[in-house]
């Protein structure tokens, strides 16, 4: 019986030892992407101050369209 229990514990251990090497598979990968959406993130925050700044320049906040 102890037999039994052991080759029981032995094959659970295994199967955890893989789910365990899956999950820091996924969380490696996870963070890779989390890090390039981070990185996409500002460079669209400096396009976006950049287009504001740009688009700021030479205009008068109140000022009336042409077809007035």
């Amino acid at each position: 019986m102890t037999e039994e229990r052991l080759a029981d514990l032995e094959t659970k251990i295994t199967y955890q030892e893989d789910l365990i090497e899956e999950l820091n598979k996924t969380v490696f990968q996870q963070q890779q992407m989390l890090e390039r959406l981070e990185a996409m993130c500002e460079t669209l925050a400096r396009q976006i101050r950049s287009l504001a700044d740009a688009g700021s320049e030479g205009k008068v906040s109140n000022e009336r369209p042409p077809h007035y």
